[in-house]
Parts: structure tokens; sequence; C-alpha cells
């Protein structure tokens, strides 16, 4: 058979779509429950089926593919399972945009025929996410795909709502919950994306009504003051306290509001007296609630004044009825002022839509009972990484309230309640009932409510192994071993999963959660469409490959920091691919095909003996960062070890031995080579499966290797002691600092790199100088030099570059190398020159008229000009230094 070769340049979109296929058509990814191997399993976090794949995703399907491909290399029976989530209010608002653009609404299709057009959506571009993360390389298992609202995951979500309603942890009851008038659902406290913003603090006038004086009450939200059932003032407030117990009156209503006293008053803020409206505040739902207090709603669900507000407001959009009484109360004389005042305001983390506080009747998860266990969990069965979340994930616990559960919208998992028309009772059953289980009459109707999205993917780490049913997967794979999320969604998702492991599997759901940073911008900013910023994902990939992105983001992937990125570090890292790929060239050009049977602790060469030592402490250190979680630092290894010791220094070393005479010499170079080069493409292919895949298939093997050629299912390598070589280490550090040196002599003194040099060494001591002796061949190469003296007694010439590496001293003649005069003249033709350019950009910066007129931009620019202008008049000047130091 003919021996297959790599193209002659990298196109790495034709090797990921051949692999990308190869690994889904062979199954290579499906694991066997029943097989060997300790079991290791994740879930991805299901992403929306509204989605497409953004920074986030592509850094956090990076991290979870790099553990699962490591974890396989290290035997263990590996289970990724993929799958989307059915986003309600995200996927119902996608198609209710499509019908109104053709002039309809939902309620025109009614509920059954517009779920069939959700579905229909989704079947057509609902999987479009789906094909995003197989263009990462994901080795996730295909067959196992599953989807928040297909059968198996609804059966598990009807258990689990029943169950939990049986043990009264499911309840339902009139509550204040957070209201977006445009999605017209609840939504949960989490749900709401909080953001500072200018605002107005409007203080009122309100009279007392034994008509000895009035109050003053400071509030953000002068149209609420309608709902108004108290005033409340804190009892320690001299100012205000003997003044509870009597009464004032609501301005433009004449309701009389009670005067109450609560330590929650803050005597600072505002004018230290509180308007109470616990029907439009969450803080003032828990006043009401504990004095007793009325509840007032005069806002429906749209955001408009009710009925239960005077007449002149009634109908009048909330930010209507603020101007309307805002001029009332000036009319009426008791609209004292108004002040600036930021405050935070709650958003709908869907449609951005200001969330509106609405008392309602809804189901609740009664959170508390499953809260206490979740907290106790950590980090006793559940570690945390990075430590520092485990404290905003206790503050969550700590502080949690009962979870709004219901969402008036249609696409989602219909709650499971019936309501008798006939006894009013409820029935609440896993199946569809026939009849009233309370009274057995026919005439029962749904709940019209679905659940909270969140709901299902609380039971996703089970749900998705096949619970309710007792799987081989479920008994193999449950707990998983490791969640790989954001913070984001540290409370949103992982908490709720804790607590739903924790009440029906009685177990942890992951052993680790690993909490990565958020992907900004090259200047710290988050990336928003809005700002244009963003950097696209796939738009990446098409310019510079799939494993160029992955190795930029697990390169920049530490602990704990946000990654700074921009496309100039995604392209520099596809460089490096392109580095890998003519290495590997480099490498079949001089490989047999077959690969001679050297034993490889048997090398005599200090290039073989040297990089066969590194391979070893980068097995070591690849293997353990990868199981500490530390990304960076198994891509910086990495890149270090291939781009400099591998291709600048091993590959260039050992070019005599591979095109000289000596067989022997020659064997077992190629068989270090060959070595180095396949077990590095192992190491690398977590990170970089597509390239590490391609070269890996078309490397020659020794004889009697009949490992597959998909390397996803090669054994990490193996380690090997006997390489170990701490001394050919330190010999190989002393040659690469002398080479370096006379490379850097020639560099700061502007000598031709094809210039042959001589070289004089004074060494510090009998073993450096049998180091340099022995490698005095591969200086002369690497370092394009000529005739060699090298003792402890060598004296250099005046005019000489010298350096110092270790003790010995390094000398290069320049007579005849160097023409001192000439290059005198050019540097002071240049400097004369760069000094005539730089009065030119100062005078400009020192004009005010310029400064001040010019476009920022500009005058950022010429400062810029400046600075590169000094730094490089800086370097002409060291170099002129230079060149009359050594002058004779």
């Amino acid at each position: 058979m003919a021996r297959r070769e790599l193209a002659k340049a990298y196109e790495p979109w034709d090797v990921e779509e051949k692999w990308e296929s190869h690994w889904e058509a062979d199954k290579t990814f499906t694991p066997d429950p029943d097989g060997p191997g300790d079991p290791y399993s994740i879930v991805i976090p299901p992403p929306n089926v509204t989605g497409v794949l953004h920074m986030g995703h592509a850094l956090n399907l990076t991290l979870q593919d790099i553990l699962c491909r490591f974890h396989r290399q290290q035997g263990r029976n590996v289970l990724w399972v993929p799958g989307t989530d059915h986003a309600g209010i995200a996927t119902q608002n996608v198609v209710e945009r499509q019908l109104k653009e053709e002039g309809k609404s939902r309620h025109d299709l009614g509920r059954e025929k517009f779920i069939e057009r959700v579905w229909e959506w989704k079947q057509e571009k609902g999987d479009r996410i789906l094909g995003q993360i197989r263009r990462m390389g994901a080795s996730v298992d295909w067959t196992r795909e599953c989807f928040t609202f297909d059968d198996q995951r609804a059966r598990a979500v009807r258990e689990v709502f029943v169950e939990l309603y049986r043990q009264g942890l499911i309840y339902k009851g009139d509550y204040i919950i957070n209201w977006c008038n445009r999605c017209h659902t609840a939504l949960a406290d989490d749900e709401v994306e909080h953001e500072p913003k200018p605002g107005h603090l409007y203080h009122i006038q309100y009279p007392l009504a034994d008509g000895s004086g009035h109050l003053v009450v400071a509030t953000t939200r002068p149209e609420t003051m309608l709902g108004d059932t108290a005033i409340a003032v804190n009892p320690e407030d001299e100012r205000f306290n003997h003044l509870i117990g009597k009464e004032a009156v609501l301005p433009l209503v004449g309701r009389k509001l009670p005067i109450i006293g609560d330590a929650y008053v803050d005597v600072a803020f505002g004018t230290g007296c509180l308007k109470v409206t616990p029907a439009h505040d969450m803080n003032d739902w828990e006043l009401g609630r504990k004095h007793g207090l009325e509840v007032l709603a005069i806002l429906d669900e749209d955001g408009n004044i009710n009925e239960n507000a005077p007449e002149r407001y009634r109908g009048l959009h909330k930010a209507e009825a603020r101007t309307v009484i805002i001029t009332d109360l000036k009319n009426e004389g008791l609209f004292v002022g108004v002040d600036d005042h930021d405050h935070s305001v709650g958003a709908c983390y869907r449609c951005k839509s200001v969330i509106e506080p609405h008392v309602s009747t809804q189901w609740f998860v009664s959170m508390k009972p499953l809260a206490e266990k979740a907290r106790a969990a950590v980090p006793a069965q559940t570690k945390i990484h990075p430590e520092h979340w485990t404290k905003t994930y206790y503050e969550w616990l700590d502080n949690i309230r009962d979870w709004c559960i219901s969402r008036q919208i249609w696409w989602g998992h219909r709650i499971p309640a019936w309501t008798c028309e006939k006894c009013g009772a409820l029935t609440v059953s896993i199946t569809d009932p026939s009849a009233c289980e309370s009274c057995g009459s026919r005439n029962i109707i749904q709940d019209e409510d679905v659940l909270d999205t969140w709901f299902s993917s609380a039971l996703w780490p089970f749900s998705t192994l096949g619970w309710p049913d007792k799987t081989p997967e479920l008994a193999r794979y449950y707990p998983t071993s490791c969640l790989v999320t954001g913070f984001d969604i540290l409370f949103f998702w992982v908490a709720r999963m804790m607590m739903m492991g924790l009440q029906f599997m009685e177990r942890v759901p992951f052993h680790d959660v690993y909490i990565h940073a958020l992907v900004r911008d090259e200047k710290g900013k988050k990336m928003s469409k809005s700002t244009g910023n963003v950097i696209d994902p796939l738009d990446m990939i098409e310019k510079y490959g799939a494993d160029a992105l992955r190795f930029t983001l697990t390169s920049f992937a530490a602990m704990g920091r946000d990654i700074k990125l921009s496309e100039q570090r995604i392209e520099g890292y596809k460089h490096f691919m392109n580095k890998i790929w003519n290495a590997a060239r480099f490498a079949m050009m001089n490989l047999p095909d077959e690969i001679p049977a050297v034993p490889l602790d048997q090398t005599s060469s200090l290039a073989d003996t040297w990089i066969l030592h590194r391979l070893e402490e980068v097995k070591t250190t690849v293997a353990e960062a990868t199981a500490a979680y530390r990304f960076n630092e198994v891509a910086q290894t990495l890149y270090k070890f291939i781009w400099s010791e591998f291709c600048d220094w091993y590959l260039e070393m050992i070019k005599p031995a591979l095109y000289g005479e000596d067989e022997a010499a020659k064997a077992a170079t190629q068989k270090a080579l060959w070595t180095v080069l396949s077990e590095t493409m192992v190491l690398l292919h977590p990170v970089a499966p597509f390239i590490s895949q391609e070269i890996w298939s078309v490397l020659p093997r020794p004889a009697g290797d009949d490992r597959s050629e998909d390397i996803a299912t090669l054994p990490f390598p193996s380690p090997r002691p006997q390489c170990l070589n701490p001394d050919a280490v330190a010999r190989m550090e002393l040659f690469m600092g002398v080479v370096s040196g006379i490379r850097n002599i020639r560099t700061e003194l502007l000598i031709e790199p094809a210039k042959k040099l001589d070289l004089l060494v004074r060494t510090a001591n009998d073993a450096d100088r049998g180091v340099l002796e022995s490698t005095l061949n591969l200086i002369r190469f690497l370092a394009r030099v000529e005739n060699v003296t090298i003792g402890p007694d060598v004296k250099g010439p005046k005019a000489s570059g010298a350096a110092v590496v270790q003790g010995n001293e390094l000398f290069v003649p320049l007579a005849g190398v160097v023409d001192f005069e000439a290059e005198l003249a050019r540097l002071d033709k240049n400097l004369a020159k760069l000094d005539k350019t730089m009065k030119g950009v100062s005078g400009k910066l020192a004009n005010p008229g310029f400064v001040n007129n010019a476009p920022p931009e500009v005058v950022e620019g010429e400062k810029r000009k400046l600075a590169e202008m000094e730094e490089e008049q800086t370097k002409l000047a060291q170099l002129k230094a230079r060149l009359e130091s050594v002058m004779e």
C-alpha cells in the first residue's frame, strides 16, 4: 500500500470535516455501560434551541472536550451527553414574531395549533446549534442526544412535579412575583437582570389625618402610590416614632393609611418615611404580610392602571400615569421636588423589558428544605472550582426564596394539575386523569400554565441517563464526574441540579463543578452586539480552523481570570498549527516506512537524550494540570515544548544525524524523532483534536505496532523513567546558551545571518569545556561559526562582540566582519532623520490649537507615534554605543 503523505499546507477545513464525520459515523465516542474502565461522565449544559454558538459556548465546549478526551486516554469509560433546552420563553417569542409578520397571533391559532407550529420551527431550525457544536470537534455521544422537551424528559418532569407536590414541596398560592409585561409571564428572581440606571427620587407630601401636619415620602415610582396601604417609619427614628399608630391621607385618592413602625426602614434613605405598596414591591410585600396590610394591585398584566385606582388614571400606561400624577400633585401643592438618583432596575432576561412586581396566583417550589441539603453537600461531596465561588453559592442558598415555577406561556411542560369544576379540588397526576380524584366528576380542566424551563433542566444529570427508568447508563454514569459551566448560571441551574439530584437520586449530581471565566474583548470589555465587539467563533473557525480557536481559548483559560480575546491571538495560534504541520512534514520526509527498533535509552546523542527527557516532563505536567483544571498550563506547556524545544532546537540539531553517513546514529535519531512526534500528538489531541488526528493517521509505525489509526482511542503515553536524564538537560542548557549568545551578538550588531564568524570561548571549568568540545560541530552548524578556540586561558581581541554564558566568556572577533565607520555613519544619519521627525511631532503636540481641536483619536495617534520613535531612538543610540565600545 502506498504511503500516505501530508499536504504541503495545512488546510483545517477539509481535515475537520473528514474526522468529524468519521468519529460520528464510527460511533467513536459511544461508550458501552458494561465496558471496562472507571466511569467518567459529563452532561453538556444544554444550549437553547434558539441559540447560536457564541464565544462562551466555544470555551465551555473546549474545556469539556479536553476533559473527556483526556480521561478516555486514562482508560476511563467516558460518556459525554449532548442535548438542547426547549427554552420556553425565548422559543415562543421567536415563533410569535413570525406570526406577527403574517398578521397573526398565537391566539388566532389556538394552543394546539400553536404548539404544532413551534415544533415545526424546532425541527427546521432548532438543531442549528448542534451542528455548530460539531464544528467545535466536541467528542459527545450523538447516539444519546437529549432534548428537555422530548418524551423521556417529559416523563421525568411529571414524575418530579407530582412527587414534590405529594411531599408538600410544591404548592399553589398568591404571592408577589416578577412579571414581564412583554412576555406576559412570571419570572423567577434569578431570571431578572439587574443593572444600575439613572433615575429620580420624587418627594411627596402625605397630610396627617388629624390635620396636625404632613409627612414627606421619597419614591422612585410615584405612579404606585395609588396602591399604597401604609406609611412606615423606623421606631428608633425620633423624628417620626411619635406618629406610629396614627394615620395619613393618601394624596389624590383620599384613603387613610396607617403609620406603622418597622426596623426595616432606613432612616438615612430619602426622608426616612417609606410608602408601603405591598402589591408592587417585593420588600413592601413582606412588610404587608408582617403587619397585616391590605394588598391593592393598581396595575394590570400589561402595565396599565386598573379599576382599583381613581377613574382619572384608569387605562393609562404606568409611564403616562407617572406624568399625570406628578402634574396633579403639583396642582394640589403636594409635590415637594425631585432629585437625581441612580437605582437598580430589573429587566426580563429574555426580552429586556422592565420587570413589574405583580401579585398573582402561581405554582411554587418550597426551597428551604431542598437548599439545606444542597448547601451541606458542598464541599463534602461536591467541590466548586475556583473555590471562591463556594461563598457565592452559600450566600444564594442562605437567602433563597421560594421558586415560582409557573409560566403563562404555551411552549413548555404543561403543569400536570387539573381543577374540578364541580367541587374545585385539584388532581395532580403523572398520567392524564379522566376524572376528579376527589368527587369523580369528569368535568376537569388542566392548568393553563407551563413549567419554568429551568425546572426540566434541573433534572438534566439524571433525566439524560434515562431516569425514571433504571437504565444501565443511570447505574453506571450517575453521579456525573464534572460540570463545566459559567458563573452566570450558578443559581439558575447548578444549585437547582444539586437540590433535585439529592432529592430524587439521594446523591449529588456531580463531584466537581468547574466555573469557567467570561470571554471578553481584547480591552477587557464584555462582548455585546450593541458595542460591536463580538468575535463570532464560527467566523474564526472559517478563517483559522477549530484547533486554532480551541488552543487560543485553552491558553487563556486560567482559573478565576477572565479571558481577553482578540482575533490576532487566534491568528497567532493558527501559525502555531502551521508550525506543527510543517514539523510533521519534515519528520515524514526523514522517517522510513518502518520505524527502527532501537531502544530509546541507548541513544548517545545529546539532542535525542535531552528531548526524550523533556517529553517525560511534559507528559507529567500535562496529566497533572488537566486533572487539576489548570487548562492554560496544559496549552502553554505544549506550546513551549513544540514550538521552541522540538521545532526550533531539536529538529535543527538532528539534521546532521539525519543527513549523515552514520546509519546507526540516523536510526537512533529516527526512532527518537518518531517517538517524540507521535506521543506529542497524543498529548496535543485533547486540545487540538483535528490536526493531531490527521498527523497521527499518516505516521509510519514500528514493526508490530497495530494501534488504531484513530488517535482518539489511544491511551495516554506511558512514562519512561529510564529516559529521564538531568545531566543531559544541564549540558543542553549550556549548549543552547552558547548558540543563543552568538546569535544575539549577530542580531545586535546587524551582522548578516549568512556571514561565517569565528568564536573564542574562555571556559569556566573542565566539565563545561568537555560539553562544548563534544558539541562543537553542532555549534558550528547552528550558530554559523567557522574557526573555534576553546580553553581556560583564551582572550578575545578588543574589537569583539562578547557574552557570558554560565560563567563561560564568548568572544566573536569583528575585524573584517563589521565596517565600523560605515555603520556609525549610517546610524548617525538615521538618528538625525529621526530627531527631525520627532521635533515635528513634539511641536504639534505642544500646540494647544492642535491638541484642543483635533479629534481625540488623532491626538492619541500622534502620541503613540512619538512614543514609538523615542523607543527606536533609544535602540539606535544603544547600538551606536555598542559599536563604539568594541572598536579598536
